[in-house]
């Protein structure tokens, strides 16, 4: 229990007293804002609307006893990511975790252009702005914590979901490389790459999903991991899947991710 406590309070005192979560209302994003909360942080809630980040700014308020704000942006639209970051600018934020992002599936020359540009700018234009604003607000304060969303597809070329796969690949790439370049500033940098999850992922991705983590399996180690290395893989699945491939060659990951994905979408071919 001593522990417990010390850590909760070391983690506040680094990254305190308020962190800013995107796609705060649902999945990985809501999960991690309890653990927050359950480290006594204040929490700024981003989303697309209201009515979906109210309910979970209450509960925590009341279970936790923490100070809650809600800032409606759609971080598809570059000008909402710019009033963002006008609208927290001034707040004491050490700790930023970027939560937002969906994904596509099914072959990338049928997929509608409209929705693959929303995608990147969510997954990786939005995210690389804020983090962008952080990483200097941080580097300037000599310390805080940046968590990028980033997933297993993105170690490798995933046939069937080949767009979304490269938004997590830019989304890894830039979490490993901030690590090292944040570090002497005193600033924590983690990308964490989960396996599959239940999250609502696979409704707006179009797939099937068969064993999956659940949001609450995976955020408790994001959070434990962060200041400790450059990317997290967490949940016993995800462990599992990247034991199991780990000394498969690039090419054979590929193949594999093709079958994967292959299995996840073969039920849009059956509607087309």
């Amino acid at each position: 229990m001593a522990s417990s406590q010390n850590f909760k309070n070391t983690f506040k005192a680094k990254y305190g007293p308020w962190a800013l979560v995107t796609g705060a209302s649902s999945g990985i994003g809501k999960a991690l804002c309890k653990q927050l909360a359950a480290k006594g942080m204040d929490i700024i809630l981003s989303g697309r609307n209201t009515a979906t980040l109210l309910p979970l700014s209450d509960s925590l308020e009341e279970e936790y006893d923490i100070t809650t704000e809600e800032v409606v942006a759609d971080v598809s639209s570059i000008p909402e990511v710019y009033q963002l970051v006008e609208t927290i600018r001034d707040i004491p934020i050490g700790l930023f975790v970027a939560s937002a992002g969906f994904g596509t599936s099914g072959l990338f020359k049928d997929a509608d252009l409209e929705n693959e540009i929303k995608m990147l700018k969510v997954n990786s234009l939005a995210l690389m702005m804020l983090t962008h604003f952080f990483a200097r607000k941080f580097a300037e304060q000599k310390r805080g914590g940046i968590i990028l969303m980033s997933s297993i597809v993105g170690f490798q070329g995933t046939p069937n979901a080949a767009h979304y796969g490269a938004t997590k690949a830019y989304v890894q790439s830039l979490g490993e490389g901030l690590y090292h370049e944040l570090k002497p500033y005193g600033v924590d940098v983690i990308a964490a790459a989960p396996g599959p999850v239940n999250t609502g992922f696979a409704k707006v991705a179009n797939m099937k999903m068969g064993n999956a983590l659940s949001p609450e399996e995976v955020a408790p180690a994001i959070v434990k991991a962060l200041g400790k290395r450059a990317t997290v893989f967490p949940g016993k699945l995800t462990k599992l899947l990247v034991f199991g491939l780990r000394t498969v060659p690039r090419w054979g990951k590929v193949r594999i991710m093709k079958m994967v994905m292959k299995g996840m979408t073969k039920h849009q071919n059956a509607q087309a």
